[in-house]
């Protein structure tokens, strides 16, 4: 193979890609536009208005020719012929182009005239038994028959996966990119084959998305998707064919890199299945639909997935440079992230019905029912990972490479001891018998002493075990802060998940609510808790002056009564809540209601009380 090929001169064909695409790009759309290429809103799509289809032609080309300076095609020949090549394998960059061609032409078929999901897939899998045949797997076990058929089903995964998280605007093209750019820098150096072929498809998309950004004037369509899957999924085999690497990265890189994509498919799978609707057929559930039904607009919803995509491929760059002592110090808190975000967009209501229905339908019930919505029995499990995580990271930080080593033993000798301990203390302290959502000051002193208890355990137990022989007292104070910090901290974002969706999705009568004391405070958290009262607070007014400029469980205080007429007009003001306690009202009610009645607004009072019903 031409070694030239690879040298820093090739900088231009990730340029050149994203040229070609820049300028195919609005011919094609033009053509679609003309001939009827178009996709029609229905109920189960996301967007509102007919666009152009067959972006997926514009990608491809500006992938296709760049890409064909850069493959080698006598090594997919050489293969063929001699079973083998002088590098050991064909040229990833010919694969690439073969692949996706071929999946490219099946999606523009599909484009056009809506080829059956059967024949998609059987299309699919044919493509992941060539890669496999010219000898490209995931090396994930040791049998090559059971590593065979496992990279058969990541290919076709890969590939529905980008096909499934191309429902927004610019989600997919976004995603892609991130994917492609973590990709180039996994590789390293040298600049390799596999480095420009990634590139070359990042220019390509790159230049795309100037056109498929919110709001889209195309839409790349299963052509463009199929091939973006396909070459993804390949270059993630290219990263697990190289000999340097350990196994924990062969595993995680791939998986990283790929996060959001694997996310979002497993999250409207699982929960699809679970509702007993068919997982194949499209709805308006998955992740980037439900950042939007907590109040996210369409581009922030988009940027958000591409902004975990990001952290996600850092995490990749970092594991593929750590070795297998250093990388669960990324992969654990990425994993557990993931978990967390799974569970706080699967308590978002999407459909009208049940969901998790077919579970109660089938008899699965009680223990996959309790396993689904007892949400303590996650929370012990997630407990168990992570006090496991908080006690390795202790010897990680404490120790450095040579004397991690040393103590690793150590480490693993007794963390069965510390881990019954941790849990032991939780559940003695009653940290499971707190409700999700729900955090108070009280809470947060019961988690620190259940966090000490667990070390006070953890120290009792290695003593009386060990006789605390080789041990570090600096473990479990490290240990103690890191368990402390994760109860607060996982407990604390539920809480602030929920709050965060409740304020974000409120809807209703644009209100100012009269009072910034105690009874505002109420009246505002009753507004949250309860959308029967279609109200949507936008600040408090009172009238002590120092209250001014200062926010009350989040909203602003705008003024006073005083400047309540000019308030009203700037923000679009419908009604005017009067917060009371104990049934105080103001001795200038009179005049509250004058000026409502002047503004055309409504009011209402709220107040709460304690009376006796006997």
């Amino acid at each position: 193979m031409n070694e030239n090929l690879f040298t820093l001169k090739n900088i231009y064909l990730p340029i050149i890609s994203f040229l070609i695409c820049l300028i195919a790009t609005p011919l094609v759309r033009k053509l679609a536009i003309i001939r009827g290429w178009v996709a029609n809103p229905t109920d189960d799509r996301w967007h509102s208005k007919s666009t152009a289809l067959m972006g997926g032609i514009a990608i491809y080309v500006g992938v296709a020719i760049p890409l064909f300076f850069v493959a080698d095609f006598g090594s997919i020949g050489a293969y063929f012929f001699n079973g083998q090549t002088i590098s050991g394998r064909p040229s990833i960059a010919a694969v690439v182009l073969i692949c996706t061609t071929f999946l490219f032409a099946i999606g523009l078929i599909d484009d056009a005239i809506n080829i059956k999901p059967q024949s998609k897939l059987v299309a699919q899998i044919i493509v992941a038994a060539f890669i496999t045949f010219l000898g490209f797997r995931l090396h994930w076990f040791t049998s090559l028959t059971l590593d065979t058929m496992v990279t058969i089903l990541w290919i076709v995964g890969i590939c529905n996966a980008l096909n499934l998280i191309d429902n927004m605007d610019g989600l997919c093209t976004g995603v892609a990119i991130v994917a492609l750019v973590s990709l180039s820098i996994v590789f390293g150096t040298p600049v390799s084959e596999g480095t420009w072929a990634a590139l070359i498809l990042a220019g390509s998309l790159a230049a795309f998305l100037i056109f498929n950004f919110n709001p889209a004037s195309i839409f790349m369509g299963d052509s463009g998707s199929l091939l973006i899957g396909s070459a993804l999924a390949i270059l993630t085999l290219n990263y697990s064919e190289a000999s340097n690497i350990n196994t924990l990265s062969r595993v995680a890189v791939p998986i990283l890199v790929l996060m959001v994509p694997i996310f979002d498919t497993t999250l409207v799978t699982v929960i699809r299945i679970l509702s007993g609707r068919k997982a194949s057929i499209g709805g308006k559930d998955h992740a980037s639909h439900r950042l939007v039904l907590m109040g996210f607009n369409e581009r922030t919803a988009m940027l958000v997935l591409c902004g975990i995509g990001a952290v996600s491929g850092v995490s990749a760059i970092f594991v593929s440079r750590a070795d297998t002592l250093t990388s669960p110090a990324v992969i654990i808190p990425a994993a557990i992230s993931i978990l967390l975000m799974g569970i706080y967009l699967a308590q978002l209501r999407i459909y009208p019905e049940k969901e998790f229905s077919v579970l109660r339908e089938r008899g699965y019930t009680p223990v996959l029912y309790d396993i689904t919505f007892k949400k303590q029995v996650l929370l012990i499990i997630m407990d168990l990972g992570m006090v496991a995580f908080a006690y390795y990271l202790s010897y990680r930080l404490r120790f450095s490479g040579s004397e991690f080593q040393v103590y690793f033993k150590i480490f693993l000798n007794s963390l069965p001891a510390v881990i019954a301990c941790k849990l032991i203390a939780f559940f003695i302290l009653g940290i499971y018998r707190a409700m999700w959502g729900y955090m108070s000051t009280s809470d947060v002193f019961s988690y620190i002493k259940a966090s000490t208890l667990a070390t006070v355990l953890c120290i009792a137990a290695v003593t009386f075990v060990y006789r605390f022989q080789d041990f570090s007292k600096g473990i479990f104070l490290i240990d103690w802060l890191l368990t402390t910090g994760y109860l607060l901290s996982s407990r604390g974002s539920f809480k602030l998940f929920l709050d965060s969706m409740k304020r974000k999705t409120l809807t209703g009568d644009r209100v100012l609510i009269y009072g910034a004391g105690r009874g505002g405070e109420l009246l505002l958290r009753e507004i949250l808790n309860n959308k029967k009262l279609n109200l949507n607070p936008i600040g408090f007014i009172d009238d002590d002056g120092n209250k001014k400029g200062k926010k009350l469980q989040g909203y602003p205080i705008l003024g006073s009564f005083n400047q309540a007429e000019a308030l009203c007009r700037k923000n679009d003001v419908e009604g005017l809540l009067l917060a009371c306690r104990n049934g105080d009202i103001p001795d200038f009610i009179d005049n509250i209601k004058a000026f409502c009645r002047e503004q055309n607004m409504f009011m209402k009072s709220f107040s709460i009380d304690i009376v006796d019903i006997n």
